[in-house]
């Protein structure tokens, strides 16, 4: 929300000066995002008589002038303006000033062999407009020598304000000054005083305009007002520098005061061209189908759940969204209807995001506007339309009702102490209260229409303690039991603790990637079982399936900037169609080693890399590896056959590793690059059994383990995991660990050797128990297929 300082003086009678206003917006809750002063870029500009203007001697197109800047000594100009003669009043750039509209700096410098000192300035080059036929001629009486910022009234200040989706009654440079007033800073003024006009419905003649709603839901109130017989020009210059500071450009008289009432008072309006118009004026559901071009250029299709404005043959308006092309007003604009409508917010918030349209005029419905400012806010735009425009007003029609039923809230001052943390008097709470809009009657507080987020004590509570400052709340210890402070953390809470400990030991960064994805995301892993109603954006509706969309888009712009290696890791959620499931989620993309003379060239991640990963973080969990089974594929988004889940049994998967699929990584910008991922589902893993607060104290063994080492042929579809599995679980008293160290093929026979560690109790094995053992290995090897090698 942007507005210049000398507009929110308009409003508020205050003698503060810039620094205590921005000290004071910030401090209640209005926080100040920047502020520009238009003068600085014209520091260095001033107004200038010319004195004499000859021809150039060396250039029929350029005459030299002869300057009168007020110092006394007058300036010798080259310029080439046709319009440049002796008597004119214009704007002269002096040497060290910088050209707005090209950030040139001006310098002494000799134009053809004439030393020219500066620039007389024509209103494109500084901005103020498109005229470049001439330079800037201003009136005689000028005063010459004046800086040009403070005679073009251009050193106002703009003051750009965050403000909150909750506060739609700032979305105007009144409501700033309201707050700011009941801040102490200054008086709110009198609408009366601030237009100079009455603030009443403008008495008409003729009969009232043909509008009404036929939709109450979305559009409860539809008022108009026509005026006849207007010259539609150039709005007055207060109206057109005001908004031009904001970034606002000005177009014609009746669309700049439907601008500058919208800005000025939160009030969004319309202004149709009655000679467009076809019957009168109905707000009522779109059919399905039905299009409107809008006022950005651009053509949008509408359903049935959007509130448009329509005459007999054709849609004119998205209600409180855009208005149409076709039946706007235009320089030849003689009969104006104008309409003051309120719309339902989440009507319009729906309508907005459906179509991915956003306007002022959205930004101020779907946050709520005053339903009782339509009588006013029609009676100062048809007033401001009488006073520039001309024209006749008809009568007034009032098409359906505003809600206006009136809402209350107890007032209790002893919750600014127990929950604002700041005890204030219950008088000095009343009237900031009042001074915000709110009329308290004993320990009943009624409402503003403009303040539809108020609706509970809490909410009259945050108001006090803005206003009254929350620099005075008192820092306050919370009271701490005695003794030693027991762990907080949950189960869950230590092992992601845990896993995010292990995850970037082993070299991986973390992310935080957003839980909202689209729907083509989406789509590439299943499909999203959420979809957000309000999304913040068209992008971001879908409740994530997966947590490696985000991770994509991060190792997409990690590579685009340079990157050679992505290791990246996120704990997060996934949102599935049953539950929220907890999920660490790895993403290794581009170089697993760089290029190197002992290496040779670059080498990329493979599935490999991405099962050590797996196991690393599922052995940090506490997870039993020793018993993980490695099946199948992951899944569509995986590459087949470089793939696989981690499982307990063959319903249990605590994981999935492998490389992504080609087609899974085009979809995501990734095409080329070799991405290797892990998933490892938090939920799934089992918990530790409870074994008392102290682990045992460790016992090494007494006696040296013992090593032998077994050779099997076996069958090509034999997994090595299930091989070593199978010997591991041969002898569980005797075998502690088992694990494949060879593998060979020869005359299309495959080999597998396995190593097995052997640990004796209370005494050394003997060879008949050793070879006990080894018939055993060799017997649980044979039931998948294994013979031993001669």
């Amino acid at each position: 929300m942007k507005f210049t300082l000398g507009w929110l003086k308009s409003h508020l009678d205050t003698p503060a000066d810039l620094p205590a206003i921005l000290d004071a917006l910030t401090r209640i809750g209005l926080e100040v995002e920047g502020v520009d002063n238009p003068a600085d870029r014209f520091a260095g500009f001033t107004v200038a008589r010319v004195l004499t203007a000859e021809r150039h001697p060396q250039a029929d197109k350029l005459q030299v002038l002869n300057v009168d800047t007020g110092s006394g000594t007058p300036l010798q100009v080259v310029c080439g303006a046709p319009n440049a003669r002796a008597g004119l009043v214009g704007v002269l750039g002096l040497p060290g000033a910088v050209v707005p509209v090209n950030g040139m700096e001006l310098k002494v410098s000799a134009i053809r062999g004439v030393e020219s000192n500066g620039m007389m300035c024509s209103t494109r080059e500084l901005e103020l407009g498109e005229d470049h036929d001439g330079i800037i001629e201003l009136p005689d009486d000028a005063p010459v020598g004046t800086p040009f910022p403070a005679y073009a009234g251009l050193d106002d200040p703009v003051i750009d304000v965050s403000i909150t989706p909750n506060r739609q009654d700032c979305m105007g440079v009144r409501g700033i000054a309201r707050d700011l007033a009941a801040a102490g800073i200054g008086t709110l003024k009198p609408l009366a005083d601030v237009f100079g006009f009455p603030v009443e419905p403008m008495p008409g003649t003729g009969p009232a305009p043909d509008v009404r709603t036929d939709d109450p839901a979305g559009c409860p109130a539809f008022y108009a007002q026509s005026v006849s017989g207007v010259a539609n020009g150039d709005a007055p210059d207060w109206i057109a520098r005001r908004l031009t500071a904001i970034g606002q450009k000005p177009i014609s008289a009746l669309v700049d005061i439907t601008n500058y009432v919208m800005i000025d008072l939160g009030r969004p309006l319309h202004v149709y061209d009655r000679a467009k118009l076809t019957g009168g004026l109905v707000a009522r559901k779109a059919a399905a189908g039905e299009q409107v071009l809008a006022l950005n250029g651009k053509t949008y299709t509408l359903d049935e759940t959007m509130t448009v404005i329509a005459d007999d043959v054709a849609v004119h308006d998205i209600g409180g969204v855009m208005g149409g092309e076709h039946s706007g007003c235009s320089e030849t604009t003689t009969d104006v209807l104008i309409e003051c409508a309120y719309f339902t917010p989440e009507h319009i918030a729906v309508t907005g995001q459906k179509l991915a349209l956003t306007s002022d005029a959205r930004q101020r419905f779907e946050r709520g506007v005053d339903p009782a400012f339509l009588d006013d806010g029609l009676a100062i735009a048809t007033r401001l339309v009488l006073s520039i425009c001309g024209g006749v007003p008809s009568a007034i029609t009032r098409a359906g009702q505003p809600p206006l039923e009136p809402r209350t809230v107890a007032f209790r001052p002893e919750l600014a102490e127990t929950l604002g943390g700041l005890s204030v008097p219950a008088d000095r709470q009343r009237a900031i209260l009042e001074r915000l809009g709110f009329a308290v009657d004993g320990d009943v507080v009624t409402v503003p229409t403009w303040r539809r987020d108020v609706d509970g004590p809490a909410d009259l509570v945050e108001e006090v303690i803005r206003i009254e400052g929350i620099d005075k709340v008192p820092s306050t210890p919370l009271p701490r039991t005695p003794g030693v402070a027991t762990p907080t953390a949950t189960p869950a809470q230590k092992l992601e603790r845990r896993l995010r400990r292990t995850a970037a030991a082993r070299g991986l960064s973390e992310a935080v990637t957003w839980s909202f994805i689209g729907e083509a995301q989406a789509a590439a892993f299943g499909g999203g079982a959420w979809t957000v109603a309000n999304p913040i954006a068209a992008d971001m509706k879908v409740m994530r399936p997966s947590l490696l969309p985000g991770l994509f888009g991060a190792a997409d712009r990690n590579l685009r900037r340079g990157a050679t290696s992505v290791r990246l890791f996120e704990i997060g959620r996934r949102y599935l169609a049953n539950a929220e499931r907890p999920t660490l989620t790895v993403l290794l993309a581009g170089e697993r080693t760089p290029r190197g003379w002992t290496t040779g060239k670059a080498q990329p991640f493979g599935p490999f890399d991405a099962k050590a990963e797996a196991l690393a973080l599922l052995e940090a969990a506490g997870a039993p590896i020793a018993n993980l089974q490695v099946m199948g594929e992951a899944g569509d988004a995986w590459h087949p056959g470089q793939s696989g889940t981690l499982r307990l049994g063959p319903k249990t998967v605590l994981a999935a590793f492998g490389m992504i699929h080609p087609a899974t990584l085009k979809a995501f910008d990734l095409d080329g690059v070799a991405v290797a991922a892990v998933e490892v589902y938090l939920d799934a893993i089992p918990p530790k059994r409870a074994s008392g607060f102290m682990r045992p104290a460790y016992a090494p063994p007494a006696l040296q383990a013992v090593t032998r080492d077994f050779a099997f042929l076996v069958p090509a579809d034999l997994v090595a995991g299930d091989l070593v599995r199978a010997i591991r679980g041969a002898d569980k008293g005797a075998i502690t660990d088992a694990r494949l160290f060879d593998r060979f093929e020869k005359d299309g026979q495959l080999s597998l050797a396995v190593e097995v560690t052997l640990q004796p109790g209370d005494k050394s094995f003997t060879d008949a128990e050793l070879k006990a053992i080894a018939d055993k290995v060799v017997a649980a090897a044979a039931k998948l297929g294994a013979t031993l090698r001669g």
